[in-house]
């Protein structure tokens, strides 16, 4: 935001320069992108009086005049120029001068005659734009004579470009910026006269209604005047549009504009003729509805566009572009005011839907200060009486059902300190936060905050640390050593699980992805996720970048499958990758902050079926040392393919879930393949991982290898055939290995053969077969008796 340092002094007393100003700026924790300064390389450049003027005596195209410059001083300038007369002022170079582009001016002498310096013109002093200049510039018969040329032609004003961060929209204002130049000055500032006078005893109330239909406007105020005088507006309205980059139109438009940029709250003007049914109404465009705006321009709305309407007819996109027909015109005898505030995360996505960039988009979408509507309203009265131009009606429209109230925020001055490594007395901190208009009580340690509406940024006590260390200042806040304990050129445990993690899935042939925490609501749909489902009790982001990044993510799956689908659209036959990041789960606490959980999630298509996925999680367990794994059918998981899905546990813990995507949510994504994803959870992981591995020695004693086919019914699990083989052989068995499933002619409808090669072996002695066979015609029983298996 460009802000003109003249407009800034009408608020707030500045007396030292614009670049001083920026860095003091800087240093209390705005962003000063660029101190723009005009005129700054003209120098020693005066009004004079042109006394006299005589021909050169050896030159017949140069002339020798007599120039007044003031403090009772004349000089001589030899010129060629011929525009010029007696008694004409005109801009003086004096000996010692600069111009424009660094140009020298010194005393001299043209053809024998003295001359003292030049006359200049607009190109001279650098204002002549692209206009060709035919001699000098005659300036104003009532300009002060001896008076510097940059004070008399507005060349000393200075523009000081600020970078407002999206959390700050109070700073997208004249004022908001008049109140951190005087906190950082610490000096006062001054808010703009905002009493008014009606001027009509007739009410607003009996020309026109007004409803508000959705919760997207969060307030809606309006005022009328009548007898409306349509003009140019005064010459120093128009000089500060045109410092600010806005072009003046007529004085109804320009005071809606220069209200909006003194205080921020974007304003609107309605031509009275053209709400011809009496009534404002908010609320959303029709589906498919068409609508021509002040550009000229015929745009197409949806749905979820909110609009100001004519009754049923719109007249404006809120709080992005009003419309063509209702545009204040030359005739135009009553105007209606709209103030209002609606939210800011449907504006953007609306503007960017519309290809609509605006003043007062890029405001609303920061979320604004409700309460400011009716300082704004009474800001534009109080012009319309200073211009005398209409008649101000009596009452006002507001619609304001969820009102934004102040709140407190507590904070310990030693926790402060302890937090910036400061040493600031109790009373510094309330006195630096007294000067942002946080009005702040001392309860012994604890500073008690009032936090306005205007600062929707500060919620928790690092807020107002923040506010205290930017007004200490930022440079004078100590080095101090990092505290936390480290050990040299080494990593703690988690970095090095980390490691192993990561080294395990790169090594089976995956490729790192990485993705937002933050995405949109609609990715719970896409997935299948129920609107009970825990999951969906969400992070919402306080400042998005826009909808599609609005809350925090609860479940990786939908980040995975869109790095999935971006592949697939890129014409890539198989895709294997990985991403290591967080899931937000919101805490029941809304003041603490939501639980982190550690999550890898791995996504496959191609030339892979289950198995691959389950082999590349089964090398991370491996490679993390961790045992007592189990896969257990998981068919409750909307988002997955049931029965071609797991849930992983280890012990008795749930660590996470594998499986293919259902095919209607690939669908979803644009993937017309079979994809397999995984969402472990790494804290699990990392909880059962044993990082000592105990070296076993070579058998001693031989081994007996006995297979084993089976006859069982279709629904039957291998894991719960493999966990009776463990359970009945004990000690005894060292390995199963299944070898062959088969379904075919041979085998029932409804069955399938299981074969399994089982070895038994012992650390102390050689088996018998007697033994082995005991074992093994145990394990026989038990799998006939639990799962009705037939040996085939």
């Amino acid at each position: 935001m460009k802000v003109p340092v003249k407009w800034l002094q009408d608020y707030v007393n500045i007396d030292i320069s614009a670049k001083e100003l920026g860095d003091r700026l800087t240093l209390s924790g705005s962003q000063v992108e660029e101190v723009i300064t005009t005129g700054e390389e003209i120098q020693n450049v005066v009004t004079g009086k042109i006394l006299k003027i005589e021909k050169h005596p050896d030159a017949d195209k140069l002339v020798v005049c007599q120039v007044d410059i003031g403090k009772d001083e004349n000089i001589q300038i030899v010129t060629a120029a011929t525009n010029m007369k007696e008694n004409d002022i005109v801009p003086v170079a004096l000996h010692g001068s600069t111009l424009h582009g660094g140009l020298k001016i010194k005393k001299g002498k043209l053809r024998g005659i003295v001359s003292n310096g030049m006359f200049c013109s607009e190109e001279e002093l650098g204002i002549a734009g692209d206009k060709p200049v035919h001699g000098l510039m005659i300036l104003p018969q009532d300009t002060v004579i001896g008076e510097d040329i940059k004070k008399v032609l507005g060349l000393d004003n200075a523009i000081i470009d600020f970078e407002i961060t999206s959390n700050r929209p109070d700073c997208l204002s004249i004022v908001g910026m008049a109140r951190e130049t005087a906190a950082t000055l610490n000096t006062k500032y001054n808010m703009p006269a905002l009493d008014y006078k009606c001027t009509s005893k007739e009410s607003i109330n009996s020309n026109i209604k007004v409803e508000v239909n959705d919760k997207l406007c969060k307030r809606y105020m309006s005022r009328m005047i009548k007898n409306v005088k349509i003009q140019p507006s005064p010459g120093w309205m128009q000089d500060r549009l045109l410092e600010a980059g806005v072009r003046p139109i007529n004085n109804i438009v320009d005071i809606t504009n220069f209200v909006m940029i003194e205080l921020g709250q974007p304003l609107h003007a309605y031509d009275l003729r053209e709400i011809k049914s009496g009534k404002i109404v908010v609320k959303r465009a029709e589906p498919g509805e068409k609508f021509t705006t002040l550009d000229g321009v015929e745009r197409d709305l949806s749905h979820d566009m909110l609009t100001i309407r004519d009754n049923e007819t719109a007249i404006g996109i809120a709080g992005i572009m009003g419309g063509l027909d209702s545009e204040i015109k030359d005739d135009t005898t009553a105007v209606v005011f709209e103030s209002a505030d609606f939210d800011g995360t449907n504006i953007r996505v609306s503007s960017k839907k519309l290809g609509i960039r605006t003043e007062a988009s890029g405001r609303f979408e920061k979320d604004l200060d409700p309460n400011m509507c009716e300082t704004a309203l009474d800001r534009v009265c109080s012009l319309i009486n200073q211009l005398q131009c209409g008649d101000i009606l009596e009452d006002t429209i507001d619609i304001y059902n969820e009102k934004t109230e102040k709140h407190t925020v507590e904070v310990s001055s030693k926790w402060v300190n302890e937090f910036l490594g400061t040493d600031i007395a109790p009373f510094e901190m309330k006195e630096y936060l007294d000067r942002l208009e946080l009005n702040t009580k001392a309860n012994g340690d604890t500073l008690i905050t009032v936090v306005p509406t205007f600062r929707g940024d500060i919620n928790i006590r690092e807020d107002v640390a923040e506010e205290i260390a930017r007004m200490y200042g930022y440079n004078n806040i100590p080095t101090t050593m990092i505290r936390s304990v480290s050990v040299r050129g080494g990593k703690n445990e988690k970095q090095h699980l980390d490691d192993k993690v990561l080294n395990a899935l790169i090594n089976s042939g995956l490729n790192q992805s990485i993705s937002y925490s933050f995405v949109s609501p609609k990715v719970f749909d896409k997935i299948l996720i129920p609107k009970d489902s825990p999951l969906r009790k969400v992070v919402t982001i306080r400042n998005p970048l826009g909808e599609d990044f609005s809350i925090m993510r609860t479940t990786t799956i939908p980040s995975m499958l869109e790095s999935l689908s971006r592949n697939y659209s890129r014409s890539n036959e198989t895709a294997a990758l990985f991403e290591i990041g967080k899931t937000y789960a919101a805490n029941e606490d809304a003041e603490k902050l939501p639980y982190e959980t550690n999550v890898l999630s791995i996504g496959m298509y191609g030339n892979v079926d289950y198995l691959n996925l389950k082999g590349v999680v089964e090398n991370v367990l491996e490679a993390l040392n961790i045992s007592n794994v189990s896969f257990k059918r998981e068919s409750e998981n909307p988002t997955f393919h049931p029965g071609k899905t797991a849930s992983l546990y280890i012990k008795k813990d749930y660590a996470g879930v594998l499986g293919e995507i259902h095919p209607d949510v690939t669908a979803n994504y644009g993937i017309d393949t079979r994809c397999y994803v995984a969402e472990i959870n790494l804290d699990t992981l990392f909880k059962h991982s044993n990082p000592e591995k105990k070296y076993k020695p070579l058998p001693k004693f031989p081994a007996v290898t006995r297979d084993m086919a089976l006859l069982v019914d279709e629904s039957t699990l291998v894991s719960d055939i493999e966990q009776i083989m463990h359970k009945q052989g004990g000690n005894m068995v060292e390995s199963i290995k299944l070898f062959d499933v088969y379904k075919g002619k041979q085998i029932p409808q409804g069955k399938k053969s299981i074969a399994y090669s089982i070895t038994y072996r012992m650390e102390n002695k050689t088996l018998t077969d007697a033994e082995v066979n005991k074992v093994h015609d145990k394990i026989l029983r038990t799998l006939e008796m639990k799962l009705g298996a037939q040996l085939r």
